[in-house]
């Protein structure tokens, strides 16, 4: 579980395919851009940033993207899981509570994207800063993040 219920989904964004497993409370980048609304543009992808530093952040994925075989099972909805190769929700404006945190961030401190999509209390290189963390880390390793992203 790496996202909490409590959340405020201000903005969210639905223009993406992932081609890749991923969690729910990661941060996505742009792999490639799609033209115009790229809305079922297949060229339109996100991926989980194996270093944050130079990666232009989209937001925070609010699906865990899997890869079952759906001749023998299908998705679970109620997971809001979404099949990798598939179109994934990303949350640019709002806040989460998560477990996929670097370090051991402060509130109030500005939260960046780091290695891996997770979010971090501090700048690699030029990552970008994706929002500000609420909240310090709880017993579990969650904190909430507040996104706002443009």
């Amino acid at each position: 579980m790496a996202l909490k219920g409590d959340r405020h989904e201000l903005d969210t964004d639905i223009s993406y395919f992932l081609n890749e497993t991923a969690e729910k409370g990661q941060v996505v980048s742009i792999s490639t851009q799609g033209s115009g609304a790229a809305m079922d543009n297949s060229s339109a992808l996100a991926t989980i940033a194996a270093d944050g530093s130079g990666s232009i952040a989209l937001g925070v994925i609010l699906n865990d993207v899997v890869n079952i075989d759906q001749t023998r099972q299908h998705i679970n909805w109620h997971k809001d899981e979404v099949q990798q190769g598939g179109k994934i929700t990303i949350l640019t404006k709002g806040f989460v509570v998560t477990d996929q945190i670097n370090g051991t961030p402060t509130a109030g401190q500005v939260a960046y994207l780091n290695d891996s999509g997770l979010i971090g209390g501090t700048q690699d290189g030029n990552s970008t800063a994706i929002g500000r963390f609420l909240s310090t880390k709880d017993a579990d390793g969650y904190a909430k993040v507040s996104i706002n992203l443009p």
